[in-house]
């Protein structure tokens, strides 16, 4: 595994402190569920449990995801997305209602993969709904790694109590994404479109090529997007893939001998990634103009802390922008805007497609939040193997059934920004797929020059490049229902 390009996620846990605004505003029709002060809205929306696979030694209880679906449930076109790497079905919560709203006939579902569950949102809960202040809802999760009187406390999951989530890789995440996606199509009398973002661009593209008790996933949807990641070229964004046997028993036997989960930080915290983020998140949303509540934390890197006071907002916009974030952190970065020149404490200014407002909603939302706490390690295992499309010796090491890559015959979809634009790499990577295959067309979105990795998902709606390109495509799309 590419350790160093996993690691970058790991300052984003610390980094996450962050996020978002828009003057987009649903149809006066839609029901507002959840509403911030930006205008964003949830729109019509619900959450809803799916059975997933079953798993030799997982509780009964875990075999199961959660998806949120926005708009009408009687809409006869379903877009299921899932989200990436330390990320949840929130990151969807701007995107999802815009779609679900402006595209004819349509609803979109956003998938909150099985180890949702392992979460506690119960002090995140009570601060969104008012019954628990900022400084609580800081010294519940976080606090208390620095001052030890702090009780109680959140009590982080022990790994040897769940040794059971190394089973977690790419065959329990395809087996759960099938069944929401036969769950979307209902025998047929709806039709599936399956994307991403960044990992989950390419979970989709594996999908389409995954062996389903010998049918190819690509006969379930009609097509597929790709937001900045997608799967199918060698040493993609997910680093140079196992395609040997001993390369695949090396990442297995690496697997059982640590923790389960993805730990970026490497201090035995690999949930905290998801606390910094929310928590920032809605210090950002409740208490926008209070001085920020992460500047002064002291486990807060150095390079993550402006250089004057700032506001919660400003704390937030300068963690994600690409101006002031470090490069390390590409994975999270937005083009949002600037301090303001003056002011105490200094706020933030607005001057990119990504309102530091949209942050804070997107990443405030729970349940299904925006981060996932405990990341699988096999999953990323697993993905990066699977991103050649093909069955290696690896692949079959890994219990992964990579067999109708060439039969694959619906429309592809892609944007690539800053980061998977890089070397032209999604877009390269679609094209590799389509000539391998039997894509019949492959639309290419190439916002490199003006948009980083988060943009796509959290820009403005009425004026997102992803939204006013893949709107269009949709609806094109040869199987979609009008």
């Amino acid at each position: 595994m590419n350790r160093r390009r996993w690691t970058t996620w790991g300052a984003i846990g610390v980094a996450v402190v962050l996020v978002a605004a828009s003057c987009w505003t649903p149809p006066a029709s839609a029901s507002s569920s959840s509403t911030s002060g930006s205008g964003l809205s949830l729109g019509e929306t619900s959450v809803f449990t799916v059975p997933g696979v079953a798993v030799p030694g997982t509780p009964a209880k875990y075999d199961r995801v959660q998806v949120r679906r926005f708009g009408s449930p009687t809409a006869t076109n379903v877009l299921v997305l899932v989200p990436g790497v330390l990320a949840g079905a929130a990151d969807f919560d701007i995107v999802g209602p815009y779609l679900a709203a402006h595209v004819p006939n349509l609803q979109v579902w956003a998938e909150m993969r099985r180890e949702g569950a392992l979460e506690d949102n119960s002090m995140l809960l009570k601060l969104a709904n008012g019954t628990a202040t900022v400084t609580q809802a800081f010294d519940y999760y976080v606090g208390w790694l620095a001052d030890s009187k702090i009780s109680p406390h959140y009590q982080p999951l022990a790994p040897s109590q769940y040794q059971f989530v190394d089973q977690w890789g790419l065959a329990v995440a395809m087996g759960d994404l099938h069944n929401v996606v036969e769950l979307a199509r209902d025998g047929g009398k709806r039709t599936v479109i399956l994307g991403g973002h960044s990992m989950g661009g390419a979970e989709a593209t594996i999908y389409s090529v995954w062996d389903f008790n010998g049918k190819g996933g690509y006969q379930d949807i009609a097509g597929i997007v790709g937001i900045d990641g997608d799967a199918g070229l060698p040493l993609g964004l997910f680093g140079g893939p196992a395609t040997s046997a001993a390369q695949a028993d090396a990442a297995l036997t690496t697997l059982r001998s640590g923790s389960p989960w993805l730990d970026l930080l490497g201090l035995g915290l690999p949930w905290i990634v998801g606390p910094f983020a929310e928590l920032a998140a809605l210090a950002a949303l409740k208490q926008p103009t209070a001085a920020s509540i992460g500047q002064t934390f002291p486990l807060l890197p150095a390079e993550l802390k402006p250089p004057v006071p700032t506001d919660n907002e400003a704390q937030l916009g300068y963690a994600f922008d690409a101006s002031t974030s470090p490069a390390a952190l590409s994975l999270i970065h937005v083009h949002s805007g600037h301090l303001a020149t003056s002011g105490s404490p200094r706020g933030w200014v607005n001057d990119g497609p990504t309102p530091v407002q949209d942050i804070a909603f997107a990443f405030s939302q729970e349940p299904l939040g925006p981060v996932d706490w405990y990341f699988p390690e096999r999953l990323t295992v697993d993905v990066e193997a699977a991103s050649t499309l093909t069955q290696t010796p690896a692949a079959g090491v890994l219990g992964l059934r990579l067999d109708h890559e060439a039969e694959v015959d619906v429309p592809m979809y892609v944007i690539q920004t800053s980061l998977g634009g890089a070397g032209n790499l999604v877009a390269n990577s679609a094209h590799s797929f389509q000539h391998a295959s039997k894509i019949p067309s492959v639309t290419v979105v190439d916002e490199t020059a003006s948009y980083s990795h988060l943009d796509p998902l959290l820009a403005t709606p009425s004026d997102n490049a992803f939204l006013k390109t893949v709107a269009p495509w949709i609806e094109k799309l040869p199987a979609y229902r009008r």
